[in-house]
């Protein structure tokens, strides 16, 4: 029987911008070690300014969906990591003995406001901490 790698289930509120970067970022450093989900409580469309900000960093989410929670998939998630607090608020009660659940707070770069300059370095500086954090998270091994 193969190893199945452990689920990570990441979800936010509208599943286009820090769930998205955060999934882009574990897929890329830790693919080979998790499978990476992301969803929301709504779906709001894959945010472009999100999608600019990973390029820049070398890592293309362009092709990403944004989803709805999946009550099955959160059921089979090793780990459900919410990423705003209205997610980690309205997240559905899980029957999820087996989870870790976790909740990692960032500002919802979609809400700066500014010059493009601005708006731009708010997502930047986003991407910054979300990546972080899941740096942190492959490190601790977990």
């Amino acid at each position: 029987m193969e190893n199945k790698k452990p689920l990570v289930y990441f979800l936010c509120t509208g599943n286009s911008c820090r769930s998205q970067i955060a999934d882009g970022y574990l897929k890329a450093l830790g693919g080979d070690k998790y499978e990476v989900k992301s969803a929301g409580l709504e779906a709001h469309g894959l945010n472009p300014r999100a999608v600019a900000t990973m390029k820049e960093d070398g890592i293309d989410i362009s092709n990403h969906t944004s989803d709805v929670i999946d009550p099955e998939i959160l059921a089979q998630a090793d780990y459900i990591i919410t990423l705003c607090g209205h997610a980690n608020d309205n997240c559905p009660v899980v029957r999820n003995d087996k989870a870790e659940r976790w909740h990692w707070g960032f500002d919802d770069p979609a809400k700066a406001i500014g010059t493009e300059e601005e708006i731009t370095a708010k997502f930047r500086e986003v991407r910054g901490s979300i990546k972080n954090r899941i740096e942190q998270f492959l490190k601790e091994g977990k």
